[in-house]
């Protein structure tokens, strides 16, 4: 496709029309093939490609771009966008292709380069304005419009010391009737709220969630001004991550697009389906050690399914509850055992309930009133013990410094169907002189 000049024309008008789906299509095709259009299509484009590009990816075409297209490419990046690329490099091939880049731009992704990934420092933008605080109110009118020329995305005007430390914020109903003469530092409001550069992502989350503010100020241990973070850009950050964390939770990768390469998506699904499978043969062996049971009464295997698919069902809403809630930073570590307790509560109530329904219907069906005590007292079980461990693994994950939505879905699958399984049919061993 890229090599032939005819098709130029088409692709243009792709990328023009509908840069996202032009993208996606992109991820579709092995990097080769891709960096093959970014070659021949223009510059701006190619540009706004890379923006909708997931940053793993981007570094890969990056990489395999010639240096000439690297150089232009990168040198339009968004500051922010190309630090999270530049992440992905190797450390030496991080250093050396700094070295290509222009001075200023080198400079700024340098950096963001320092600070820790997911810190505030790492997220901030240093799209923003500020002034000195002897300056006068009609200089600082007359920048603002020559700013506005700029498509400056700035909402707040922040105040700065001689070192550059951040001392006030500017309202514009202050600054448009103040007279023209009068220094910033005698209208700015002093009480400015800011965050440390090496803030955590999900405090600084915390900290919109608790204020209504289109942007926090970034500040160094000195109180210097070295950025902000805009709450649009959070809230974007935080749709992506619940859309990967979704498809981690089922196994796929959270760098995975509807058109990514089929070998892209069998090297990052394989390994977990592989998983899955040792621990189904963890849960047939829990049903081989009551094989004579089953055998003696035939009917149980009837009921295997409905137990273990209704613990997996309500473990699956405790675990979405909390991944959510964890996302959304909704839970403080001082609460994470209530929210346990919660769980596993709700969970004992919907066994009760699940389990008693359940039961009549057994009896209905059968004739067994002991078998639908059997299957009452497993469902009562499952429902409680799903409910706790689908708080409690995401929970312990996220503790441990693993990423939550990664396994806890296959660990959640795995204690529903053991415990389901041990339950039921340890209740039907109990009552096995009732049941033949």
């Amino acid at each position: 496709m890229p090599k032939n000049n005819a098709l130029l024309p088409i692709a243009e008008k792709y990328f023009e029309r509908d840069p996202v789906a032009a993208t996606h299509a992109l991820e579709a095709m092995g990097s080769g093939d891709a960096v093959e259009v970014l070659k021949t299509i223009p510059l701006g484009m190619a540009t706004e490609a890379m923006k909708h590009l997931n940053d793993a990816y981007a570094a890969v075409l990056l990489q395999k771009m010639p240096r000439s297209l690297f150089i232009r490419i990168a040198n339009n990046l968004d500051v922010r966008q190309a630090a999270n690329i530049f992440y992905e490099f190797p450390e030496d091939m991080r250093r050396d292709f700094l070295e290509l880049l222009e001075e200023r731009k080198k400079r700024e992704i340098q950096e963001l380069l320092i600070y820790p990934r997911e810190s505030a420092g790492q997220i901030m933008t240093v799209d923003f304005i500020a002034f000195h605080s002897d300056l006068k109110v009609k200089d600082t009118v007359s920048k603002i419009r020559y700013l506005a020329q700029k498509n400056s995305k700035s909402s707040y005007i922040y105040v700065i010391d001689k070192e550059g430390r951040l001392i006030g914020v500017l309202r514009m109903r202050d600054l448009l009737i103040a007279d023209g003469n009068t220094l910033l530092e005698s209208i700015m409001h002093r009480d400015v709220f800011s965050v440390n550069c090496f803030l955590d992502r999900e405090q600084v989350a915390n900290e919109f969630s608790k204020r209504n503010y289109f942007a926090i100020p970034v500040v160094d241990h000195e109180h210097k001004l070295l950025g902000v973070i805009r709450a649009e850009q959070m809230i974007a950050d935080v749709k992506e991550e619940v859309s990967e964390d979704i498809q981690k939770m089922f196994g796929a990768s959270g760098n995975e697009r509807a058109f990514s390469p089929i070998t892209f998506s069998l090297r990052t699904r394989l390994p977990w389906l592989h998983v899955n499978l040792m621990t189904a043969f963890l849960a047939a062996t829990v049903v081989s050690f009551f094989q004579d049971l089953i055998a003696q009464i035939t009917v149980l295997a009837v009921y295997l399914p409905v137990v273990a698919g209704q613990g997996g069902n309500a473990g699956a809403q405790s675990l979405a509850v909390v991944m959510r809630g964890i996302v959304m930073r909704e839970i403080p570590p001082a609460r994470a055992k209530q929210l346990v307790l919660k769980e596993a509560f709700i969970g004992l109530i919907n066994g009760l309930i699940i389990g008693t329904i359940t039961g009549i219907i057994a009896v209905l069906w059968q004739g067994k009133p002991f078998l639908g005590l059997v299957v009452g007292l497993g469902m009562l079980v499952n429902l409680t013990v799903a409910g706790f461990a689908g708080a409690l693994i995401p929970l312990t994950m996220k503790a441990l410094g693993r990423d939550p939505a990664q396994c806890s879905n296959i660990i959640l699958t795995t204690i529903t169907d053991v415990m389901g399984f041990l339950a039921f049919l340890g209740f039907a061993t109990l009552f096995r002189g009732y049941l033949v």
